[in-house]
């Protein structure tokens, strides 16, 4: 009928799956939806969605997600299949591999980045490269 609106038949997933501060949780976690983490994390942390690390959060082993926001420690790589995000109370301690980054004023970051189709800038690479240079 007229000036009626059509229903939407489009269905989002706003799942997401929290692990509270004071929470332990020591193995590998994965999710298909969105993860956020105040509590620790000790293993790796799989997810299809967006992880968000809170600033009482941490995790102890290999981040893989679409997205990632880390206010809080991560102590291992981080793969990030679009954006990570390091806020100004966050701290990673690892390799990141991600297609875009974004470090706040007062984040911390320690460890090689390698972004989409970068080169390696490993110090065997380096020194390979100044051989090859020169000779």
């Amino acid at each position: 009928m007229l000036g009626q609106k059509e229903k939407s038949t489009v269905t989002a997933n706003t799942n997401i799956n929290v692990l509270s501060e004071g929470t332990i949780l020591e193995g590998d976690l994965r999710s298909k939806g969105d993860l956020r983490i105040d509590g620790e994390v000790k293993g790796n942390v799989t997810t299809e969605g967006r992880c968000i690390v809170g600033v009482t959060g941490s995790i102890k082993g290999v981040i893989k997600a679409r997205d990632c926001d880390i206010s809080g420690n991560a102590v291992g790589d981080v793969n990030v299949s679009d954006l990570l995000l390091i806020k100004a109370t966050g701290k990673v301690d690892g390799d990141i591999n991600t297609s875009k980054l974004v470090l706040e004023n007062g984040g911390e970051f320690n460890g090689t980045c390698s972004m989409g189709n970068a080169i390696s800038m490993k110090k065997e690479n380096i020194q390979t490269d100044a051989q090859q240079a020169t000779g």
